[in-house]
């Protein structure tokens, strides 16, 4: 009788995680195969950051496939350097692996006195350096609190309000009880000025810099003597190792045995969701990253030809598989893709 109830009990599981797995491939669906269009032969330069080398290699092998008339010229020497480059006429589109920034928009709009148009070709990776990484946030492995709103970041950061901004916050206002609950919170960032810390503060203080800063403490990336990098998310990680009691926004990458992520939901009654790829790339995570490619499009005028169909493939079924070859970035989720196509089809 028992093994005739475990073997169905086995059955019913199988089941359901059967279901669970065919609900989330039909949610993220299958892109559509790229269908090309007749364009004039041309060439298309693309400027960005130098992350996406890999990427933008594949994705204009694959575009030539279909068009050999096309040559694509990548020059990816950062981010800060790419919408100048299309304002500027050297540059048809323009890759972001960070939120546009004020410098971005506004050099864009006073020559052009229109907006540049913003379209998700990629999500950013789950974990590595330098592809739009997901934020983390950490607490030391024995801390009783594991999952938080990002009103309650908001309170730790300081942004909840006068009291918030200059006073004491504890763990125990947080959730905690016990030796936990009278201790206090300091929180370790990567550096708020950066592109990464810009994307922190817009989900979390609504881009306000009044931190706390009684108990806030913000990293920069350092070189070593040796030349490498000392990722300032590492060191953001580093100064959570020595604070039993702190917690910090870093990112998986730099989370050591010692610590723990903490689930979060955007807003109370939220899902309580950790950073993984899957809750990166359907975006249920609250911290994950967006790619963009910037294009110059003038009010009441399609997409340049040849940017629109190259933005085509990138979205198309071979395009998002290009995505999947490359270590670190992550392809789109369907509804997020569909919504990109509309984009580049609005007339």
């Amino acid at each position: 009788m028992k093994a005739r109830y475990a073997a169905r009990l086995r059955g019913l599981v199988s089941c359901a995680l059967m279901l669970c797995a065919a609900a989330a491939t039909a949610a993220q669906g299958d892109a559509s195969a790229f269908a090309p269009q007749p364009l004039p032969a041309g060439t298309l330069r693309i400027w960005g950051h130098p992350s996406f080398a890999g990427v933008v290699q594949r994705w204009a092998e694959g575009f030539r496939r279909f068009h050999p008339e096309i040559a694509v010229v990548p020059q990816l020497m950062g981010s800060d350097t790419a919408v100048p480059g299309l304002y500027g006429g050297r540059a048809d589109i323009a890759l972001l692996g960070r939120e546009p920034n004020i410098t971005d928009e506004n050099g864009f709009l006073r020559p052009k006195q229109y907006r540049y148009t913003l379209v998700e070709p990629m999500s950013g990776s789950l974990d590595m350096n330098a592809m739009s990484a997901a934020l983390a946030v950490l607490v030391h492995r024995d801390n009783p609190v594991r999952k938080m709103t990002l009103r309650q970041l908001e309170r730790i950061a300081g942004c909840g309000g006068a009291r918030d901004e200059h006073g004491t916050l504890t763990w125990g206002e947080l959730g905690a009880h016990g030796d936990w609950a009278d201790k206090p919170v300091r929180l370790y960032l990567i550096d708020i000025e950066s592109g990464t810390g810009l994307f922190l503060l817009s989900r979390i203080t609504h881009g306000s810099r009044r931190l706390a800063w009684n108990r806030v403490e913000d990293f920069t990336d350092r070189r070593r003597a040796d030349g490498s990098t000392d990722r300032a998310a590492e060191q953001a990680a580093a100064a959570l190792r020595a604070d039993r009691y702190g917690i910090a926004v870093s990112t998986l990458r730099a989370a050591t045995p010692g610590l723990a992520p903490v689930a979060l939901a955007a807003e109370a009654g939220d899902r309580f969701v950790l950073p993984t790829r899957e809750s990166v790339v359907d975006r249920s995570y609250p911290l994950a990253r967006r790619t963009y490619a910037v294009v110059d499009r003038a009010p009441g005028k399609p997409v340049d030809p040849k940017v629109r169909e190259f933005l085509r493939y990138a979205l198309s079924r071979e395009g998002q598989a290009d995505i999947e070859r490359e270590p670190g970035y992550l392809p789109l989720f369907a509804a997020v893709r569909d919504a990109q196509m509309k984009i580049l089809d609005r007339p």
